[in-house]
Formats: structure tokens, C-alpha cells, sequence
């Protein structure tokens, strides 16, 4: 193209440029174009963002008049800010251009290379054409030059920084700082550049001590965050400001390797990665290997930490890892052995299905031929095996053994970590030959730690740690061998003590070793009975104690090896004293706060066991420690279905309520037996009205008293797990003095709430008094069916309860009773209706011979109980699954002149899960609303659901004639009697009759269902509904007040469910009823219970007592015994 002869108008868009490096590598907010016309006027495209490749994409136009001078600059620029700029930024190349090489491509985009920037040439794609130009439009495009002192100032400090990076001249730096300092002086805080003056000044000293050319970091730190916190979300530079901080951070841990550092840095890029748009540079930089990867390589790094913050982080940290992330299988693993821990602290079964469900992500991350592998299959197998040794499901063992073989298979002969696959494989057997006593596991296990001691010589940093191992599974082969080979135990004692001696009075884990020499030397003694060996076992164990911190978790295993040694040797000498000691030190053991509540339930269960065995008058406080521990560990878990099943671990202390109690009446203290059996009886649902009631009901009475208790609650919670990760004594001290203040002030904050009126029993088990207002209407029996004895407690409706002593029947009796009632309810149901019940017919004259009728003569003759009166049974444990109220004598009077009554001739009974919920149930019945009837009936269940019921619509039918219309009756059945079908109808409604299949799930009774159309209705889905107006439930169904298996003295069935959820009189059946019975029984009951409404009745839940009563008379005269 021809020279430019004239002025001409040129109109030039800026499209894009690439390889747009910063001189000084910092991170621009953008980059942008400036174009200087003339001493007067510059004009500046838009601030692009940078991108990932080091490219932006503008698109601006701006129509130049070639006049102004004879060539053109044109500069790339890197801005700072995205809002307001403060000087020019930094300048990344210029050019001088003139207007002939602009024009010389014709109307084509070009390519225009700026000099290198750090060995890379900048370069930009533009396009020119000429124009026609109207008038005055070059003053409405063009900006003038601002020249101000902070503007010349920044721009030369940041052609100063950038000189120092390039050249790594410390003048240059120093010149920097001067120029920003300056301006900063300049910039008052409510300066709208005062933010921009701290970031550029923080940056260049944050440069020179990456350099290592400043020393002063905390001051530059404390300037990025002042800068962060005057550019809150969502001003446009608060993303930069966020990762500056971060980078101070990192920049520090690097150096000083403080862990708040990396903590912080990880939730600030937590926040920062949200609000950086994929394919953007400050993304790719924070993403990458010094950005976000170094944050979570630090944290991973950082000491593992069970406290909420510690595993706030690392789920943080996780967040940092998505799927595909190379950090990830690690992230996983570490949020894992951080929940995992908490569970070892605090027993929370959640926690560690957590652990585990993490360690199986990070394992399917990790498949066959990955590095990594047998670190995860190591891991997941270490949280199954700890999930074996708490709740004892063998397949958990069973796939730990396989995950640790698999390992070892990974680590073959002269691999550098076959001695921890071979340690740790050898611990699972040993757990395994515990359960299941082979003693080719023990034997294996044994030879194991054999080859792993070989790989670990003398001199083997962790050789000690094997030596207990093995020392561990000898001393266990001993103990469980029946010819208690003393070799075994010998050689455990002495490689103990090989092990002590490599550990060094400061190693954190010689505690453990002092303890495990503990206990062989008492399990040594016992046979040969030298006292030189216990006297050791006692010295060894307060040696441990002087080792540990008062609030240290592990003194729990000194002072339970002190009362081994103590107990061991009162069972050998007989001496009071060492009897005492022992159970003080139960005492230590089961009330030491830090521990986790497991293996403290476990002291307490042991110490009551063996106060009982040797008549030690702690028994009852033992007992009583338990219950409380045990619903305090039951209270940390949110639902239901976790409790059940944190209770359900204990499997082997089910007796405890109803023990405690015997020991109570023992001890003539009849008050605290009733208590003693409600707390055990009714945990489950205690707990389940205290998650929906109390704090409920306080937060609302006094918000105040509620929040302080709230968060003194999790802080003492806190305070408690930190305090087991500290060494330094003095520091524990500390701790330990803040925890103390902490439990006072919550203690107080409790004492508080009590002092309200409404909340004086805030958090405790309700008194005997509290209790007998269950007795209002009437006596309540409670059956106690206890390993020591069998007996009755009477709680009148006022004074003292009265013991009634069962001396002909034991908890050995009862189950044999009760499975001979199963058989003959089950051959009954095959016999002609004609036919005599001859089995039936002596059980129950055997519960009225040595049940009820010592019951009945202290109703009669001590309480002069009134014939017809109203009666509350309480059974427990054994005494659940027999049918009490039918005891009869089936005799006739010496005179012949009729028969002697039964129990149902007497009194009109009722069965309570608990005296709470007879409490609960008149409570609400001050609550009414107008009545509502539903029949639900199911006799078409889905494929697989059972088989048809054929009566279940003539009974509907029955119920539908039977029940007046003034009830507002309505029917659900067939393919309407779904699952949410029947829930919605229990919530509209205040009386049910349900006619269907009925099962009790006997292992996981919250799984209790009755079945529907589509879904079970289980036990589970009632509980969770809040059902307040409601009143009545006929249950129609089988099985439906038939308790758990696991926790037999704790009431989890469907009746109990309903009348927990808000029903106040529930009817309910121990076994499956004959459908020509049943049909009997609803006729008769039901016209029993309204046959007064024609007449102005009401309908009246409270008598479904003595309506029912009525009904099974007059059944009996239609399918009678005998």
C-alpha cells in the first residue's frame, strides 16, 4: 500500500494476543492495550482476562486519526486491578509503529510481534482499515493522561519490582518498596486507592522474601489480609486478593512449617476456586503444583486431628480433590483416619462406617498395578478390623484378613515394607483366633511376627513395636490354651521387656509396653502365685500413669490394669484392701472423661459383674454407671437406628437394667430398682424424646439458656479431643486447666436450665416420684426376670412400692416357658376348634401359680385393690414374650360351686413398654381434637411381600358397620393402602384399626414393618412422625408387641412405636392370631366401645382397657380352652 500523504482516519481493532507473559511473573487482574496518539490523549482497550494459555481476547475497536503524529505506540499492559486502576500497571512489551506498517495488510487481521518477554515474544492480532471519520468524535473516544505523584510513583515502582525479579538486584527491590511505600503514605484508609497501595506494597516484599531477601513476612501477611477484607465478595479484585493471602500463607508454611498457616490457606482456596472460571490464568495457577497441590500436599501432611475443626479441614481439603484429582486417593485416606480416630475417641459408629466408606473410594481409585495400592488395602482393612472389634460381625474380620493378605501379596520378599503387611496381618488372626478360637490363625500369626522381627534386627527403628506384637500373641495363646504352655508366657515377658528397653523414658508409646508387662506378669501369677510378679504388674502400671497427662485417653488403660493386678491378687490372698483398690480403680477407669464411651461402658459392665460376684457394696454404683454412661454414648447419635445399634454392641450387658435392679431390691432400696429398670427399659425412646423435646422446648422457653448450652457443649466436646495430641507437659496443664473451667462452666449452664421450673430434671433420668404418677388410675407391675432373681415391683398410686418375691420361677423357667407357649400357640393353630388346649391350658395355670398369683394376694391384701379395678403390667427381659394376662387357675372352689377366677376376672389389665410412656399418653390426652376412624386394610400384598390375607376385607367390612358414621369413619384398602397411604391417614387421623400382615424384625426391630401395597410401613417411619391428636390403634396384625432380640429388656416393637409417636391406648398381639379368632375379638370389641355412643357417649380411648377385657370374655365362650 501506497505512504499516507494526508490525514486519513484509520479504524483499528484490537482482537486478540497471545503469549502474554508479566516481566514480574505476578498474576494479573488483566491485561490490556494502551495506544498513545498523542502527548495528550491515549486510548485503552478493555481489561481482558488472561487466560490459561497465556492468551486474551478483546474485540475493542477505536477509529485513530493519523494526523496527530506520525507513528503510533502501542503497549501491553498488565493491570492489577480489575476496578479502579491506580498508575498504568505494569508495562509487558511497546512498540513504536507507523501508521504505513499498519495499514500495509490491506483490510486482512495480522499478526504484530512485540519484543522477547522471558525468552517468549508477545505479539497481538490486529486489524486496520480506513474510514470516513465524523466530526469532533476524536475528543469522545480518547482519554486524557492522568499524571498524578501516586500514579508516576506506583508505575515506577512497578518498573522497579519488575527489574529486581529480572535481575534479582536487591536495589531494584529496595526501590520498589520505597516508591509503594510512598504512595501508600499518600492514601489515607478511606482513600479509594488505599487497597490497591497495601496489595502492591505487600507484593514486592513478599517477593523479597520468597528470595529470601526479606525477613519480615507476618507483616506482609497482615497486610494481604487487610486487603481482603476491604474488598469483600463481590468486589471485582476480591478473587486476587484471596490468593495473594493464600500465597503469604503457603509462602510462610513453606519456611516456618506452621500448620494454621496451611489450615487457613486451605479454606481460603475453598473459596477462591468457586470464583475463578475455568480456562482462566489465575485458575490454572491456583490449581496448580506451588497453588492449591502444595495446600493439600501440607495438610496431608499435618498430624492427624479428630477434633470438628481438624476434620472441618479435611473435608476442605477433600472438596480441593475432585474426582480425577491425583490427590485425591490421599485426601480420602486422611479425612478417613481422622473420622476414624474421633470414633476411637467418642464410640460414634457413624464415624467410622464414614472411615470406611472413604478408604473404599480411595482403594477404587488406586487399582491392581498402582504404587499406592497396598497402602489403601492396608488402611481399609485397619477400619474394618476396628469396626469387627466393635460390633462383631465376622465378615468385617473376614475382609480385613483378605485386604491384608492382598498387601502382603503387593510386598513380597525384599520389599521395603513387607514387615508392617506382615505385622498387621498377623493382628486381624489374632483378633480372629480370639473369636473363633483356631488355632491355626494364633499359629500363624505367631510365625508372621517371627518373620517380621527377623526384618526388624537390632538396632530397627520399630523392631520394638514388633516385639510387643508377638510378645501380645504369645501371652494370648497362653491365656486360651487349656494346657497353658509356660514357654509362651516366659518368652512374652521377656520380649516385653527387650521392647521397654528400646523404648526411651520419653518415646509417647512406652505407656503401652509398661502395660501389656503389666498384664502377663498377672496372668504369670495367677498360676504360680509369686507375689514378686503382681507386685511389679501394680508398679509398672503406676509408672504408665506418671507418664500421662491427667486428661491423657490412655490413663483409662492404666487404671484398668491396675485393677486386673489389684483383683488378681485379692482372688489369690483374700485381702479387703486389694479388693477396694480394685474397684477404685474401676471407678478411675469408667468415669476417666477423655476415653471414649465404649470401652468406659465396658469398665462399668466388669466392675458390676464383679461386684456382684464378691458382694462388694459398689454393685449398685456400678450399675448405675453403666446406665448413665450408656445413655450418654446413646445421646451422641442422631437417629434411631444408631442407637439401637450402638446399644446392640453390648450385647453381652443386656441383662444390666433388670440386674441392677434385682441388686437394688437386694439392697431393700425398691425406689431405685423402679428407676433403675425405666432408664434400662426405656433408653431407646427416652433418648428419642429427648433429641425431639428437650433442647426443642428450652430454645424456645429460655433461647438464651439454650445457645449458651449448645455451644459450652461443643466446646467441652472439643477441648477433650485436642488435649490427647498434646506431649509437652506444661502445655497439657494448660489444657487441662482450660478443660476443668470448661466443664465447670457447662456444669453451671446446666444447673441453670434446672433451676427453671420446667426443666428441673434437664438431662436425668426421672425419680421415683416422678415415676408413680404412672400409678394415677391404677397399680403398675413391673416383672424383673434377673440372672440373681425373680421378682415383682407393685407401684401403688401412692406411698411405697411393695416387693413381691417370685421364689418357684427362674430366668431359666421363663425361657423355657415361653418357648412352650410358642409351640402351643403355633399347634393350637392346627387343631379342630373343638378340641382342647390341653398345653395351653397348663401354662396358664403355671404364670398363675408362680406369677401372678403372688402378685394378686398383695393387690388384694396389702393394696385392697378393688375387683375390676384397672391394673398396669410392666414386663421385662423374659417375662415380655409370655402372655400374663392370661393367667388363670382353671380350678374350681372346694365346694365346687364355681370356678376360680383368673387374672381377667379380677382386674382389667394393661401392658406399659415403660411407666414414661403411660405418663406421656395422659399427658396428651389433655389435647384433644374431634375423632377421625381409618380402617387400613392390606390382604393383596406385592410379590414377595406375603401371603394373601383372604379375611382382611369381610374385616374391614365388619369394622365399617361396626363403627358409627358420627366417627367420621373412612376406609383405605387394596391398591390405596400403600405405604404413604397409611402414614398420611395416621396423620389425619385419631383412631386406626390396621388389618395386615405384622412382622417383627427381631435383629433390627426399627425394620418392623407392617406391609402394604408397595413399601413396608416400618417401625422407623412411625417414630419419625410427631403424631399428637392421635388416640386409639387396633393393630390387627401378628407380632406387633413382640420386643428385640438384641436388647430384650428395652421395649422396641410396634405397639411400643405407636404409643411412642403419640397414640395413647394401642391393642397389640404376642403371636399370630387364628383369622376366625380375630374376627371374634373385633366384633366383640368394638361393639363394646361404642355401643354407647347412640346414647350420647363420646368416643373414649381410655376404655379400650376394659373393652378388650370384654371382648375376650366373651370370645372365650365361643372358642373356649378346655
Amino acid at each position: 500500500m501506497p505512504g499516507i500523504s494526508e490525514s486519513q482516519n484509520i479504524r483499528l481493532e484490537v482482537i486478540s494476543g497471545n503469549n502474554l507473559q508479566v516481566p514480574s511473573w505476578r498474576i494479573p487482574a488483566g491485561i490490556y492495550i494502551s495506544i498513545n496518539v498523542d502527548s495528550r490523549r491515549h486510548w485503552k482497550s478493555a481489561i481482558g482476562v488472561l487466560s490459561f494459555d497465556e492468551s486474551v481476547a478483546w474485540g475493542d475497536t477505536v477509529i485513530l486519526s493519523s494526523h496527530s503524529l506520525p507513528a503510533l505506540s502501542v503497549e501491553i499492559r498488565a493491570s492489577y486491578e480489575l476496578g479502579r486502576m491506580l498508575g498504568g500497571g505494569e508495562v509487558i512489551a511497546g512498540l513504536q509503529l507507523s501508521w504505513d506498517e499498519l495499514l500495509d495488510h490491506g483490510n486482512e487481521p495480522f499478526d504484530l510481534s512485540f519484543p522477547p518477554v522471558r525468552g517468549v515474544h508477545p505479539s497481538l492480532k490486529l486489524k486496520a482499515t480506513i474510514v470516513h471519520a465524523c466530526d469532533n468524535q476524536d475528543d469522545a473516544l480518547f482519554d486524557s493522561l492522568v499524571d498524578c505523584e501516586i500514579a508516576r510513583d506506583t508505575d515506577a515502582g512497578h518498573a522497579q519490582f519488575a527489574a529486581y525479579v529480572t535481575s534479582k538486584t536487591v536495589s531494584h527491590l529496595n526501590n520498589a518498596v520505597e516508591h509503594f511505600q510512598l504512595v501508600l503514605d499518600q492514601c489515607l484508609v478511606s482513600h479509594p486507592d488505599y487497597a490497591t497501595a497495601l496489595t502492591n506494597l505487600a507484593r514486592a516484599r513478599l517477593e523479597g522474601y520468597i528470595q529470601n531477601d526479606f525477613e519480615d513476612i507476618d507483616a506482609t501477611t497482615s497486610l494481604f489480609r487487610e486487603v481482603l477484607a476491604l474488598r469483600p465478595q463481590p468486589h471485582p479484585d476480591h478473587p486476587l486478593s484471596l490468593y495473594n493471602l493464600t500465597e503469604a500463607l503457603t509462602w510462610r508454611h513453606n519456611k516456618k512449617r506452621t500448620a494454621a498457616d496451611i489450615r487457613e490457606a486451605a479454606q481460603l482456596y475453598h473459596d477462591l476456586l468457586p470464583l475463578c472460571p475455568e480456562g482462566t490464568y489465575l485458575r490454572s495457577i491456583a490449581t496448580g503444583n506451588n497453588g492449591v497441590d502444595y495446600v493439600i500436599g501440607g495438610c496431608n501432611n499435618l498430624p492427624k486431628d479428630a477434633s470438628d475443626e481438624g476434620i472441618h479441614l479435611r473435608r476442605v481439603v477433600l472438596k480441593l480433590c475432585p474426582l480425577g484429582h491425583q490427590l485425591r486417593p490421599r485426601s480420602l485416606d486422611r479425612l478417613a483416619q481422622a473420622v476414624k480416630t474421633r470414633f476411637e475417641q467418642h464410640g460414634s459408629i457413624d464415624d467410622l462406617d464414614m472411615s470406611i466408606q472413604l478408604r473404599r473410594e480411595a482403594m477404587s481409585l488406586c487399582p491392581e498395578g498402582h504404587a499406592s495400592r497396598g497402602t489403601y488395602l492396608n488402611n481399609l482393612a485397619f477400619s474394618l478390623a476396628l469396626r469387627f472389634n466393635h460390633q462383631g460381625k465376622l465378615n468385617d474380620l473376614d475382609e480385613a484378613i483378605s485386604l491384608h493378605e492382598g498387601a502382603l501379596r503387593l510386598r513380597p520378599v525384599g520389599h521395603e515394607s513387607r514387615d508392617f503387611s506382615l505385622g498387621n496381618l498377623g493382628g486381624v488372626l489374632v483378633d480372629r483366633f480370639n473369636k473363633r478360637g483356631d488355632n491355626g490363625d494364633i499359629t500363624r500369626a505367631i510365625s508372621l511376627y517371627r518373620e517380621a522381627l527377623t526384618l526388624r534386627p537390632p538396632g530397627h527403628p520399630r523392631r520394638d513395636t514388633t516385639l510387643n506384637n508377638l510378645a501380645l500373641a504369645l501371652q494370648i495363646r497362653y491365656d486360651k490354651s487349656k494346657t497353658h504352655v509356660s514357654e509362651d508366657l516366659n518368652e512374652a515377658i521377656d520380649l516385653y521387656r527387650e521392647s521397654l528397653r528400646l523404648k526411651g523414658l520419653d518415646h509417647p508409646e512406652r505407656h503401652k509396653t509398661l502395660l501389656n508387662l503389666s498384664s502377663v506378669l498377672c496372668s504369670r501369677f495367677t498360676p504360680t502365685q509369686k507375689n514378686e510378679d503382681v507386685e511389679e504388674a501394680i508398679v509398672l502400671c503406676q509408672e504408665s500413669l506418671a507418664a500421662l497427662s491427667s486428661l491423657h485417653p490412655d490413663r483409662y488403660f492404666s487404671y484398668m490394669r491396675l485393677q486386673e493386678a489389684y483383683l488378681s491378687r485379692y482372688c489369690v490372698q483374700y485381702k479387703p484392701a486389694d479388693l477396694a483398690l480394685a474397684v477404685d480403680n474401676f471407678r478411675l477407669a469408667s468415669r476417666h472423661p477423655t476415653h471414649g464411651f465404649p470401652n468406659r461402658i465396658i469398665q462399668a459392665y466388669e466392675w458390676a459383674v464383679v461386684a456382684e460376684q464378691h458382694g462388694d457394696g459398689s454393685a449398685l454404683e456400678a450399675y448405675s454407671t453403666f446406665s448413665e454412661l450408656l445413655d450418654a454414648h446413646l445421646a451422641t447419635r442422631s437417629s434411631a437406628t444408631s442407637r439401637r445399634e450402638a446399644a446392640a454392641a453390648f450385647h453381652y450387658a443386656r441383662s444390666l437394667p433388670v440386674d441392677a435392679a434385682s441388686c437394688a431390691i437386694c439392697r431393700d432400696n425398691l425406689p431405685r430398682a423402679v428407676e433403675l429398670v425405666e432408664q434400662g427399659r426405656g433408653q431407646q425412646w427416652s433418648l428419642a424424646s429427648r433429641l425431639r423435646t428437650p433442647v426443642e422446648e428450652l430454645q424456645t422457653a429460655k433461647p438464651t439458656l439454650a445457645r449458651n448450652y449448645l455451644e459450652l457443649s461443643k466446646r467441652v466436646s472439643n477441648a477433650a479431643q485436642s488435649s490427647a495430641t498434646i506431649t509437652d507437659r506444661a502445655a497439657a496443664d494448660r489444657e487441662a486447666t482450660e478443660y476443668r473451667i470448661l466443664t465447670r462452666q457447662w456444669e453451671a449452664a446446666v444447673a441453670e436450665i434446672r433451676d427453671v421450673p420446667a426443666f428441673s430434671r434437664f438431662l436425668l433420668p426421672p425419680w421415683y416420684e416422678d415415676l408413680q404418677a404412672a400409678a394415677h388410675q391404677g397399680p403398675v407391675i413391673i416383672l424383673i426376670a434377673s440372672q440373681y432373681s425373680c421378682s415383682a415391683i407393685i407401684v401403688p398410686t401412692s406411698g411405697d412400692p411393695h416387693h413381691v418375691p417370685l421364689p418357684t420361677i427362674a430366668l431359666a423357667d421363663l425361657k423355657i416357658l415361653k418357648d412352650r407357649f410358642a409351640r402351643a400357640i403355633r399347634d393350637s393353630s392346627q387343631m379342630n376348634p373343638r378340641e382342647s388346649r390341653t398345653d395351653l391350658i397348663v401354662l396358664s395355670r403355671i404364670i398363675w401359680d408362680q406369677i401372678m398369683l403372688p402378685i394378686v394376694n398383695v393387690l388384694e391384701h396389702v393394696l385392697k385393690l378393688k375387683c375390676r379395678s384397672r391394673i398396669w403390667l410392666c414386663p421385662t427381659a423374659a417375662f415380655t414374650s409370655i402372655p400374663l394376662h392370661a393367667a388363670h387357675p382353671f380350678q374350681t372352689k372346694v365346694d365346687g360351686s364355681w370356678k376360680e377366677p383368673c387374672l381377667e376376672d379380677l382386674y382389667i389389665c394393661s401392658y406399659t413398654p415403660t411407666l414414661s410412656a403411660l405418663i406421656r399418653s395422659r399427658q396428651l390426652m389433655k389435647k384433644r381434637v374431634p375423632p377421625s376412624f381409618v380402617a387400613i386394610g392390606q390382604g393383596q400384598p406385592g410379590a414377595g411381600r406375603g401371603k394373601a390375607l383372604l379375611a382382611v376385607d369381610s374385616e374391614l367390612e365388619l369394622v365399617h358397620k361396626l363403627v358409627p358414621a358420627m366417627a367420621n369413619r373412612t376406609t383405605i384398602s387394596n391398591d390405596a393402602a400403600t405405604r404413604a397411604g397409611a402414614l398420611s391417614a395416621l396423620q389425619q387421623n385419631t383412631w386406626v384399626h390396621l388389618a395386615c400382615h405384622g412382622k417383627q424384625d427381631p435383629k433390627q426391630p426399627y425394620d418392623s414393618h407392617f406391609v402394604m401395597r408397595d413399601e413396608h410401613l416400618t417401625l422407623l417411619d412411625i417414630m419419625e412422625r410427631h403424631l399428637l391428636q392421635a388416640e386409639f390403634a387396633f393393630l390387627s396384625a401378628c407380632h406387633t408387641a413382640v420386643g428385640d432380640e438384641e436388647t430384650p429388656d428395652e421395649v422396641i416393637h410396634l405397639a411400643a412405636g405407636l404409643q411412642f409417636s403419640g397414640f395413647k391406648s394401642v391393642v397389640g398381639t404376642l403371636w399370630e392370631v387364628d383369622d376366625s379368632v380375630a374376627k371374634h375379638v373385633v366384633e366383640a370389641f368394638y361393639k363394646y366401645m361404642f355401643g354407647d355412643l347412640m346414647d350420647g357417649g363420646v368416643m373414649d380411648c381410655t376404655k379400650a382397657a376394659w373393652t378388650l377385657n370384654c371382648a375376650t370374655h366373651s370370645v372365650k365362650t365361643k372358642v373356649p380352652l378346655e
